[in-house]
């Protein structure tokens, strides 16, 4: 029974001491706070950092389009309908920015960004599908005709992407980011403008 006692109190001991150790590490950190974020004071060493990030994608859009090719020959057709899933990404080109686009005035960091442009627009090769292909009884194989609808199918992609609102998107969600990046790097305020 005895035994049984001193052990309770061992462990009590033990949690007490951790519970004291715990609290105490909070309480001290609160009244001494740690050094102050890394600050960036140097111009050219923002636009360098900002420029390695090259293109800063911040939107995704996910479209599917149908595209119907047909050839019509007096001797006969080739016909060609397909499903294609395609990816348009926008965002800013981050390369093009110049040491006078980033401005540093004690906290506030100011960049001066070029407009959001679509990035890139490609197809999804393991969900785009040929449904239907037909060719004349005189016509040949067309190789080329699914290459033009792919072709086509990336420039509707693009111009869906577009009028869907992609650059005003692109154009929020780049601010937000650079905000978020400036706050982080010290400055306390961050202005974001367009070119």
């Amino acid at each position: 029974m005895k035994q049984k006692l001193i052990f309770a109190a061992l462990v009590l001991l033990c949690v007490g001491i951790l519970l004291f150790g715990f609290f105490g590490g909070v309480m001290l950190g609160r009244f001494f706070p740690s050094a102050e974020r890394p600050r960036i004071a140097d111009t050219a060493t923002v636009v360098t950092q900002i420029q390695s990030l090259a293109q800063l994608v911040t939107v995704k859009y996910v479209f599917e389009k149908v595209v119907r090719l047909d050839d019509v020959k007096w001797y006969g057709q080739n016909r060609l309908l397909m499903v294609a899933h395609g990816i348009a990404k926008a965002g800013v080109d981050l390369q093009k920015l110049k040491p006078e686009d980033v401005q540093i005035r004690g906290d506030k960091l100011t960049l001066v960004l070029p407009k959001p442009q679509v990035l890139d627009v490609y197809l999804d090769e393991n969900k785009t599908e040929v449904i239907e292909r037909s060719t004349g009884v005189l016509r040949e194989f067309d190789q080329q005709m699914e290459q033009e609808a792919r072709r086509q199918a990336v420039e509707a992609i693009r111009k869906a992407a577009r009028a869907s609102g992609i650059l005003k998107d692109a154009e929020e969600r780049t601010k937000l980011q650079l905000l978020s990046l400036g706050r982080a790097a010290g400055f306390t305020e961050v202005e974001v403008r367009w070119k």
